[in-house]
């Protein structure tokens, strides 16, 4: 921090102004790039690009990129099925992700990407369900949302099982969401908006009749940053190029009864897509 300020006083000298990118500047660094400047100056000498810059530049990821973000993504393959003969009824969730977090620092992970995500029976219809107490019920879903840093880069994953014979509504709920998934990742190619791709997953809800209990957006861009430009939502107009690389996580909540959420990393390629997590999606009843 005492190193902008200095900075800044180099600049004073020979500087009329200096931008700085708002996304990625705290109040608190503006502060002390602000004290590095003398009075007479300050004012008006740091100006807001228009255009985000940080954000712009990562957007589009180089081939050396592309590979680590792919071993990243591999790595929690690689844990989900693991995990798959842990959940069992009874034992609790909290229990479960620190395990999953453990295999992954063993494997060489610097961290997780976010507090894992893991949510069962009921708790599954809570978006951002973390893990808690709760113990997996004999009978319901189970939904993990993960991810690993790997060599600096994040992955982001998740996959929704069952625990017991499941209903003919959960079984519905299930083939829709995953419908809606993989209709949004056959959308992506380069020059398609983001919209086009959120409008993809959203249709087929919509046909199932289960769009009002899909409460978020499609996806969002990841790397450095597990929440990255560009966001892939409805309406939005930003096309997609060739090494982006965005998640594609449809899901439903019904409240009171049971959630599902299905997410891949999909990287843009010239031709198409190429999916970063082959791991199964298929129905899995453990």
């Amino acid at each position: 921090m005492v190193a902008l300020r200095e900075c800044c006083a180099l600049l004073d000298a020979s500087s009329k102004r200096a931008w700085f990118d708002p996304e990625h500047t705290t109040l608190t660094e503006l502060s002390l790039m602000r004290s590095g400047v003398s009075g007479k100056k300050r004012r008006g000498f740091f100006v807001a690009l228009e255009e985000p810059l940080v954000s712009a530049l990562r957007m589009v990821k180089d081939a050396r990129e592309l590979e680590l973000m792919t071993k990243a993504a591999a790595m929690g393959c690689q844990l989900f099925e693991q995990m798959l003969p842990r959940i069992e009824a009874g034992r609790a969730e909290v229990t479960l992700a620190a395990e999953l977090e453990y295999e992954a620092r063993r494997r060489g992970a610097e961290g997780m990407s976010f507090e894992t995500i893991f949510a069962s029976g009921e708790r599954s219809a809570l978006p951002h369900g973390r893990a808690t107490q709760a113990r997996v019920p004999r009978k319901g879903f189970v939904t993990l949302d993960f991810g690993v840093i790997l060599n600096g880069y994040c992955s982001d994953m998740t996959r929704t099982v069952h625990v017991g014979a499941a209903s003919n509504e959960e079984r519905r709920a299930y083939d829709a969401v995953l419908a809606a998934q993989e209709a949004a990742v056959d959308a992506v190619r380069p020059s398609a908006t983001v919209g086009e791709v959120d409008e993809a997953a959203r249709s087929v809800l919509r046909k199932a009749g289960l769009g009002k209990y899909f409460t978020h957006s499609t996806g969002h861009g990841v790397g450095l940053e597990i929440h990255e430009q560009p966001r892939v939502a409805a309406g939005q107009p930003m096309r997609l190029e060739a090494g982006m690389v965005i998640t594609i996580e449809p899901g439903v909540y019904l409240p009171g009864k049971f959630g599902i959420r299905i997410e891949d990393m999909v990287a843009v390629t010239r031709t198409g897509r190429r999916v970063l997590t082959p791991a199964s999606k298929g129905w899995i009843e453990l």
